[in-house]
């Protein structure tokens, strides 16, 4: 029901239009240049944006929570529940529309960081707290208020850390709506990443709903506990490099083109090796983990976290690309992302109604791959880099190779480790993920620090880095 739930919300965010994404675009430039009237005046056409798409979206919330009677009137749960869940995570949401929408200068600025600390924290104590009620209180009320006040509490610390952080920022600016006619520049990114966010949101966002309309709220549950693995470690990986779009922004900024293209290559080949380890380890793991954790009946089969990882790594390798590609500015692909949608939700409605969870799995593969993995990097090798995308693909392959060849020699070595599958207990499986961790790291590591050069430079850097750390 939660799940289902953020995913209806997840659809009313698409109001945001992609404001975000294309103010933050606009940031780099000022930002570089040290002017603080621009850059005051373009968190104020923000705030005015956000506003009023954050009435928008309570608006929409409303009148869908009209027909949650008839949305869900097979589920085990009181409509009362059913509400004050929806509207806590609805209150949750509106947060950052209308009180921590500065949120974006800090990432722009490269200084996400200074509340990622908070961020986490805040994080870890609303879930051990939930943990402990869901446990022992089992009060789901409870459990959802948690999530309201630490989104509200982290909501101050944001605003609080930005004055701290930017005092000749204007934090409650008296600009009205004209001050959106001032750049119409701004409005025509905002309408092309639109396109570029409701295919995202296809990619991302229909899984579990079209599960609920295909099959039934049973096997969403099943889907969302392997999900749940993948989205937090997603979420890890972004996190790791939530400084580097705005980094990318800066470099691009500065117009540095063999630095620009050091650091691509750089980044392609780290965030392949997350991809690469991430994918060899859970297809080893997760089956196993699924069953100590929750038991045998919620394991899916084989094809599905095939599929699943396949998509997870596609999206990992992808990223780099994206965020060069959000750093120029090129959104004008604004056909790429309606193909991509369609196909998504096409071949998921066809695949998905025949084979269930595995072709709705299907659907988001096939579109990644077409407009994700073959026209992103065209379209940025085109009109970013303005060279040819042979270069990229030259480039890739090596590691592709490297990545195959790891992943069947983990798999060889692994059938040589003394793990009893019919005998399963948190011992066991914990020396099993140990081996299989170690020999997918030093395997996977050493033929990509060896073989591939952005991989090898990146791992000095760390190296002098940590001597420094080290010898002071």
């Amino acid at each position: 029901m939660e799940t289902t739930l953020r995913s209806v919300l997840s659809f009313l965010n698409l109001a945001e239009l992609g404001i975000g994404t294309a103010i933050g675009f606009t940031l780099y430039k000022p930002i570089f240049d040290k002017d603080y009237k621009e850059i005051n005046k373009i968190i104020a056409l923000l705030g005015v944006l956000y506003k009023r798409i954050g009435y928008f979206i309570f608006g929409i919330g409303f009148i869908v929570s009209l027909f949650f009677p008839l949305i869900f009137d097979d589920v085990p749960f009181s409509l009362p529940l059913i509400y004050f869940v929806f509207y806590a995570l609805l209150t949750s949401t509106l947060l950052s529309y209308f009180v921590n929408y500065h949120i974006s200068l800090l990432g722009a600025d490269q200084k996400g960081y200074i509340i990622q600390q908070y961020f986490q924290t805040f994080n870890i104590i609303r879930i051990g707290l939930q943990v402990i009620v869901a446990l022992y209180l089992k009060n789901f009320y409870l459990y959802i208020t948690l999530e309201l006040v630490f989104s509200i509490l982290y909501s101050l610390l944001v605003r609080h850390k930005i004055k701290k952080e930017y005092p000749w920022l204007i934090i409650n600016s008296a600009e009205k709506a004209e001050i959106i006619k001032e750049y119409p520049d701004i409005l025509k990114k905002i309408k092309q990443v639109f396109f570029h966010k409701m295919s995202s949101f296809v990619k991302n966002g229909t899984d579990n709903l079209l599960i609920y309309a295909l099959i039934n709220l049973q096997s969403v549950t099943f889907f969302g506990n392997y999900q749940l693995i993948f989205v937090k470690l997603g979420g890890l990986v972004k996190m790791s490099f939530a400084g580097t779009g705005s980094a990318v922004g800066n470099l691009i900024a500065e117009n540095d083109e063999k630095n620009i293209k050091k650091v691509l290559w750089e980044l392609i080949a780290v965030q392949f090796f997350i991809a690469g380890f991430f994918s060899i380890t859970i297809y080893h793991l997760m089956d196993s983990f699924i069953l100590l954790w929750l038991g045998e009946k919620y394991i899916l089969s084989q094809s599905i976290l095939l599929l699943m990882i396949a998509n997870f790594f596609l999206n990992e390798i992808n990223s780099p690309i994206e965020r060069f590609k959000n750093a120029y500015g090129l959104y004008a692909d604004t056909w790429a992302a309606a193909a991509e949608a369609i196909i998504n939700l096409g071949v998921s409605l066809l695949f998905g109604s025949i084979y269930g969870i595995a072709g709705i799995m299907l659907g988001t593969l096939v579109s990644m791959f077409f407009m994700v993995i073959l026209w992103k990097p065209y379209f940025l090798y085109k009109h970013g880099f303005n060279k040819s995308v042979w270069l990229y693909w030259k480039g890739l392959t090596p590691m592709i190779v490297v990545f195959c060849a790891s992943a069947l020699l983990v798999t060889w070595i692994s059938s040589f480790f003394n793990y009893d599958k019919d005998n399963l207990n948190l011992w066991n499986w914990a020396v099993y993920a140990f081996q299989i961790t170690v020999t997918a790291l030093v395997i996977y590591g050493v033929l990509l620090f060896f073989l591939i050069p952005g991989f090898r430079v990146f791992c000095l850097r760390i190296k002098s880095l940590i001597i420094k750390k080290l010898v002071k």
